[in-house]
């Protein structure tokens, strides 16, 4: 069974949830299952303490890639989670399949184990206000906010999920969208319906006939941005979580941070611990 190897005290969780403690802890994790979902991602289950298993959506694990004959990464990689059950004892990370640490993953088989840092970071808050909240993402973002959907879910909040991709062999989660209660939304590049001007006017629509009053998105700067200027008109509040490379992963070595902007200009924050979740309109 996995067992715990360390924990440290983190507060960086304190602004979601007041007056809440989070440890990070190091766990060596045993892998349950280890599949490809699509040509290009892969989704591992792992069996989890449920010390690590005290998430928020939004937060993220760091991960030690193995080294093998063909790969050596040198740093841990940050990956969001994708799920997390207590009463199961599982945590499941959905991960595309790229450069050196995830291919050296990839390689990892149901049985072995993988030595994991978290849960790390500032999650999403679903505000009061918020009742119709509308998520926004492609490729591997959409796995960020697959934990965000369930707890729509569990509130009763009426959720809209756009999910976007290359080609629509590549969509991933909808089905687990749908799961939750969200109505779907898909658009590809390949169909021409992925662009900004295309999925404007798709999102001012649904302002219009579900009264959307709420964005959440991950990952794309180009959606960022289209999502940012759509709120910035219609009064629409919401937040973003932020990729980034990142070191150390806990905010000691300073190498993730970057710009944010404030009312009294911009700010320098670190994504690993004031973020990786920020306010959708202090991105820059």
């Amino acid at each position: 069974m996995p067992a715990s190897l360390c924990a440290v005290p983190d507060t960086t969780s304190a602004a979601h949830t007041p007056g809440r403690q989070h440890s990070i802890h190091e766990v060596e994790a045993r892998i349950k299952s280890h599949d490809w979902v699509n040509g290009q991602y892969r989704l591992m289950v792992l069996a989890a303490p449920k010390a690590v298993l005290d998430c928020r959506p939004g937060q993220f694990f760091h991960l030690l890639c193995p080294q093998t004959d063909r790969f050596q990464p040198y740093f841990r990689r940050p990956m969001s989670i994708y799920s997390y059950d207590l009463e199961k004892g599982e945590l499941a990370f959905l991960y595309k399949v790229a450069g050196a640490g995830t291919r050296a993953m990839a390689e990892l088989e149901a049985g072995d184990t993988l030595n994991i840092v978290g849960p790390i970071g500032q999650g999403f808050d679903i505000r009061q206000e918020w009742q119709r909240p509308l998520l926004l993402a492609r490729g591997v973002g959409l796995a960020t906010l697959a934990p965000l959907a369930r707890e729509c879910a569990s509130l009763g909040r009426s959720l809209t999920a756009i999910c976007s991709a290359r080609s629509p062999e590549l969509l991933m989660s909808t089905e687990l969208f749908r799961h939750y209660g969200a109505q779907v939304i898909t658009v590809t590049d390949a169909e021409g319906s992925s662009g900004v001007e295309s999925l404007t006017g798709l999102i001012e629509g649904l302002i219009e006939s579900r009264g959307i009053d709420a964005f959440f998105t991950c990952g794309s700067a180009r959606l960022t941005r289209m999502l940012q200027d759509i709120g910035s008109r219609h009064g629409i509040g919401g937040q973003v979580a932020l990729e980034q490379h990142m070191a150390c992963g806990i905010g000691m070595c300073h190498a993730c941070v970057r710009p944010f902007r404030r009312a009294d200009g911009a700010i320098n924050l670190r994504v690993c611990r004031d973020g990786p979740v920020f306010d959708l309109q202090e991105a820059m």
